[in-house]
């Protein structure tokens, strides 16, 4: 059985989307969470909410949809996941305005714990004696914990797409809400994170739980007489599939489209949501900094930013889309001219177009405050035309495995990422080819049915 917190049949993959790869074994069951009324509706007229039986697209997999009654999804989804816990582990809280944990916060995480509960309920009953259970992301937290407590004779992974907060900062949340999302993860045998740096944190914070015993050298933590290992699964990308999904019509069409807007001008590209960590204001304020003390690229250098729609029922992420694109428009009042747009920015989503501008992009940039790996640092690399120079943040989880031919920047530092640009501006292309090349063989190395394997494997 596999979980993932939401899932939506009918949704087209972004860029750079962390995404688990298709299952193809005929014994697999996803078990994911209705997403929005039509999803709800369509839970209901399905047998025990089994989508795939009634005829819904899901890629031929087995597939049964939870339906989760709308309040407590949008408390445990928004209000806890997006607003919580994705804010404590990219350390994105202005703390001396929020957190504030108060009598609200207490009901928000009671339909957190439903929530969680859902899945284990669902995953208890569908799993086979002895079956393994992938149980993804921050999302349920507490499912494996409630999963054990149901059927102990299951093998359970939990998967950490986020990054891990160090225990400084996961302190912020209440004492009994971080004990039990602590305890949550140790419910499962297998605890995987993306890089060395996550996993080390959460061993970090598990020492902070009474009773828990931790051991590094075997990466173990020992509660209650459960033992859960920790292990680090990098994810890639699975290069055959994105070249073969690259090279068709629509996307040649929207390269043409792309390569007229830009002509033949250098590109900066970025490729993002509008996420509040990926830092794309900072992004924005170093391009027009490259080109006030730089001004021989005005004219001969053009930005192109996808900044995709986020989490837009959160007030924060509107206020960031705003942000965006009252920058985006200082740029363009400031330096464009009747033959020169020096920044486009799109704002609706559009995955093939973002696949073509990766093959014409000169420079990759790439910046975020704190990311759990970053797809869109190994994509744009496998599908670079002409070989990209990658501007990469250090607070990326891909820095671990891309650091020695990406230009690292501090993603706070707008001047040195400015200047940084500059300087990949100005590569040679022979070195630019060489270190691309290097980049892109890294990013293909673990592809998702890899990383996904080994999860499934440590429970043996």
């Amino acid at each position: 059985a596999v979980t993932g917190g939401s899932r939506d049949p009918g949704a087209e993959r972004g860029a750079g989307a962390d995404a688990v790869p298709s299952v193809d074994a005929p014994d697999v069951l996803w078990v994911c969470a209705s997403l929005g009324e039509a999803d709800r509706t369509a839970a209901r007229r399905s047998p025990d909410g089994r989508i795939d039986l009634a005829g819904y697209e899901t890629g031929g997999a087995a597939v049964r949809m939870l339906d989760i009654p709308e309040g407590t999804f949008h408390r445990a989804y928004n209000a806890v996941a997006n607003s919580t816990l994705w804010f404590v582990h990219h350390l994105l809280y202005d703390t001396p305005r929020s957190p504030h944990f108060d009598a609200r916060a207490r009901r928000d995480w009671q339909s957190y714990e439903a929530y969680n509960a859902a899945f284990a309920d669902a995953l208890a009953r569908d799993a086979a004696p002895g079956a393994k259970a992938a149980i993804q992301d921050y999302h349920l937290s507490l499912a494996p914990r409630m999963l054990r407590d149901r059927r102990p004779d299951l093998r359970i992974v939990h998967f950490s797409h986020t990054p891990w907060a160090p225990p400084e900062y996961f302190r912020l949340l209440p004492d009994a809400i971080g004990s039990q999302v602590l305890l949550g993860i140790l419910g499962a045998d297998h605890a995987g994170f993306l890089t060395e740096r996550w996993a080390s944190a959460f061993l970090d914070c598990c020492e902070m739980l009474p009773g828990a015993r931790v051991d590094r050298a075997a990466r173990t933590v020992t509660w209650s007489g459960h033992v859960t290992r920790v292990g680090v699964h990098g994810l890639g990308i699975d290069g055959t599939a994105l070249r073969q999904r690259a090279a068709e019509q629509d996307v040649a069409e929207r390269a043409r489209a792309l390569r007229e807007q830009v002509g033949d001008r250098q590109l900066i590209l970025r490729v993002d949501r509008t996420e509040l960590s990926k830092n794309i204001v900072r992004g924005l304020a170093a391009y027009r900094e490259l080109l006030v003390n730089h001004p021989e690229w005005r004219g001969r250098v053009v930005h192109l930013a996808f900044a995709y729609p986020s989490r837009y029922d959160l007030p924060e992420y509107r206020e960031y889309t705003a942000a965006v694109e009252r920058t985006a428009k200082q740029i363009t009042e400031e330096f464009g001219t009747a033959d020169w747009d020096p920044l486009i920015l799109q704002v609706n989503d559009d995955y093939p177009r973002s696949l073509a501008a990766y093959g014409l992009a000169d420079v990759l940039l790439v910046n975020p405050i704190r990311d759990g790996m970053n797809l869109v640092a190994k994509e744009g690399p496998v599908l670079s035309a002409r070989g990209c120079a990658l501007v990469l943040s250090r607070e990326a989880g891909a820095a671990a495995e891309l650091s020695e031919d990406a230009l690292m920047v501090n993603p706070f530092d707008v001047s040195q990422t400015a200047e940084t640009l500059h300087h990949a501006l100005l590569m040679p292309r022979d070195e630019r080819s060489e270190r691309c090349g290097r980049l892109a063989a890294a990013a293909t190395a673990l592809p998702p049915q890899r990383w996904f394997a080994d999860q499934l494997a440590a429970l043996d």
